[in-house]
């Protein structure tokens, strides 16, 4: 390490100490020193803007100022320096030279890997690409530890835990505990909370729930089952009244859209604690792959149009997975992010399950090195037009060539079905047709053609 290096990283510890102490006190009442304090540090012209973009963003939308004041007012002091410290300061600061340093060896290391030790679920979803599995299809323990110990010494320090259920091995407790510098999301169906795990999680500190909901009981239960609903929130009041950190992951389809991005929607998971939203589209994928449910290229466009103005006119932050795709570049698969299924195949998508290297017992920093992995960012981004991301449903053939070009193989029977049944194939040529001009027209006029370049290219 340099000596500007070695003093840049002494900077930032101290930084992070000061801010950390600053949160475990009152933090609502200094934001603005807090903002103050990282842009005094950071000397990179271009997170010095986004930090100024965030503050003014903070001073002038009178809901992000509420946004963020709940935040700092209602978290637990533990989990709001935990959040700090793992996602903003290890992951975001001292993850990011660590990461970059593998580009010399022709890798490009994600900022976030997302993970699913089991596939086993206590509930059957109806579009789950889980389908049916048994602990004999789960990674060992031994095994997640080290993929999650390798992952750190690449200096990734945000992991997504899947599955199946994520809550089902509560060994993952333990793993939690263990890599307490890591942050962690497990994406939940919310039936599994207790008041013990509830009070372990505020102890723990670096974990972020997601609860998956399809809307109110009507539309959840209907996918999930009768009473999940109510589980869910009895899940969400463990939390809130612990001041644990958790938000919601909606599917939409074309049956809940209006549901999930309603103001009455919004509004009640306010009230119960969650402090983000995450929107997927359905996607055909999964034991019984369904186009017909996937969303109208007119509601595809619509969710997105509700993301941003929820964001912008609630205290309330949203994603949405396919129409955020201007802001990071288009498609961030096996650039920015990953998934290791439970075979641990290492895949560039949750939705593309495809891979050409497998982690077991081999080094995990291979697996980005691969030609399969260097080929999908050679193409990245697919299409200029960044509302047409996607490899498999907007540039159909991309997948079929990228497969073709590098060996990489289905990992899902429904994934093979993507390069090898015609009348899949040319359904989802037909969903990406049908699409493609409304979303010509949405990025002249709502984006003005102009979108996250720079986030396009890392190698």
């Amino acid at each position: 390490m340099s000596v500007i290096n070695s003093v840049e990283k002494g900077l930032k510890n101290t930084l992070v100490n000061t801010i950390v102490d600053i949160l475990d006190k009152n933090p609502e009442k200094n934001v603005e020193r807090i903002f103050a304090l990282i842009k005094k540090t950071i000397k990179d012209p271009d997170e010095k803007a986004q930090i100024d973009f965030v503050c003014d963003y903070y001073n002038e939308n009178q809901h992000i100022h509420d946004f963020v004041q709940n935040i700092l007012k209602t978290t637990n002091k533990n989990c709001i320096k935990k959040f700090f410290v793992n996602f903003f300061a290890n992951a975001a600061w001292f993850g990011a030279p660590i990461r970059d340093s593998l580009k010399e060896e022709g890798g490009s290391v994600p900022f976030i890997i997302l993970l699913s030790p089991s596939m086993r679920c206590n509930l059957r979803c109806t579009g789950c690409y889980a389908g049916n599995y048994s602990k004999e299809d789960d990674i060992p323990r031994e095994e997640v530890e080290r993929i999650i110990s390798e992952a750190r010494d690449l200096g990734i320090y945000y992991m997504v835990i899947l599955g199946g259920e994520p809550f089902i091995n509560k060994y993952m407790l333990d793993v939690y505990e263990k890599f307490n510098d890591v942050m962690f999301t497990p994406f939940t169906n919310g039936t599994m909370f207790t008041p013990e795990v509830a009070d372990r999680l505020q102890k723990l500190g670096n974990v972020i729930p997601m609860f998956s909901l399809e809307g109110f009981e009507k539309e959840t239960d209907a996918r999930r089952g009768k009473g999940v609903f109510k589980s869910v929130m009895k899940g969400m009041e463990l939390l809130k009244e612990r001041g644990v950190l958790f938000g919601v992951s909606s599917a939409t389809a074309t049956n809940n859209l209006d549901v999930v991005t309603s103001d009455e929607f919004i509004d009640m998971l306010i009230e119960k604690g969650s402090k983000m939203s995450w929107y997927f589209m359905y996607m055909p994928i999964g034991e019984k792959p369904d186009i017909s449910a996937m969303l109208t290229p007119e509601q595809r466009l619509r969710l997105g149009e509700r993301t941003r103005a929820i964001r912008t006119e609630k205290p309330y932050f949203t994603i949405d997975f396919f129409n955020d795709s201007p802001y990071v570049g288009g498609c961030i698969a096996g650039k920015y992010y990953c998934h290791i299924n439970s075979n641990e195949d290492v895949e560039p998508c949750i939705f593309s399950h495809f891979a050409a290297y497998n982690v077991k017992g081999k080094p995990l920093k291979e697996a980005f090195k691969t030609e399969y992995f260097k080929e999908i960012r050679s193409r990245q981004p697919y299409n200029k037009n960044l509302l047409l991301p996607c490899m498999m449903i907007d540039n159909t053939n991309q997948i079929r060539e990228i497969v073709k070009k590098t060996g990489a193989y289905p990992t899902h029977p429904s994934a093979a079905k993507m390069i090898e049944d015609p009348l899949f194939m040319k359904q989802l040529d037909n969903l990406s047709a049908k699409f493609k001009p409304e979303a010509e027209k949405a990025w002249k006029e709502v984006f003005n053609e102009e979108g996250n370049y720079k986030m396009s290219k890392v190698d």
